[in-house]
C-alpha cells in the first residue's frame, strides 16, 4: 500500500499550486482521501475529505473557498488545487486513505485513516 504526494514547493502570497495523490497497492475507489497539513510547532490538522464517489468533498473553514479536491479514478489519484494561498498555509501536507469511502463529519480524525503518504512541503512566501 502506498500513497505519493507530489506538487509542493515555494509559491508567493497569493498564487496556486495543485498537490497530487497517487494511490498503489489497495483498491483506490473504495477508499475516502483525505489531506492534512501540519506546520513546524503545530499539529496536524485537517484539510479536506473527498469520498470514493467523488461526491461533493468536505473542507475545512480554513480552505473553504480556495482549496478544491478532485480525483482521478482512472489514474488512481487525487489532487488538491490551492488557490489564493497564504503564509498560514506553508505546512507539509498529507494524503491519507480511509476505508469507509465516505467523508463524515468525524473525518477531520486521523485516526480514521488507514494509509499515509509521506508529504510533500508547501511554502507560501508573504
Amino acid at each position: 500500500v502506498q500513497l505519493v504526494e507530489s506538487g509542493g514547493g515555494l509559491v508567493q502570497h497569493g498564487g496556486s499550486l495543485r498537490l497530487s495523490c497517487a494511490a498503489s497497492g489497495f483498491t483506490f475507489d473504495d477508499y475516502a482521501i483525505g489531506w492534512f497539513r501540519q506546520a513546524p510547532g503545530k499539529e496536524r490538522e485537517w484539510v479536506a475529505c473527498i469520498s470514493s464517489r467523488n461526491v461533493v468533498p468536505l473542507y475545512d473553514a480554513s480552505v473553504k473557498g480556495r482549496f478544491f479536491a478532485t480525483r482521478d479514478t482512472g489514474k488512481n489519484t487525487v489532487y488538491l488545487r490551492m488557490n489564493t494561498l497564504k503564509a498560514e498555509d506553508t505546512a507539509v501536507y498529507y494524503c491519507a486513505a480511509d476505508d469507509r469511502g465516505s467523508c463524515f463529519a468525524e473525518s477531520w480524525r486521523g485516526s480514521n485513516y488507514e494509509h499515509w503518504g509521506q508529504g510533500t512541503q508547501v511554502t507560501v512566501s508573504s
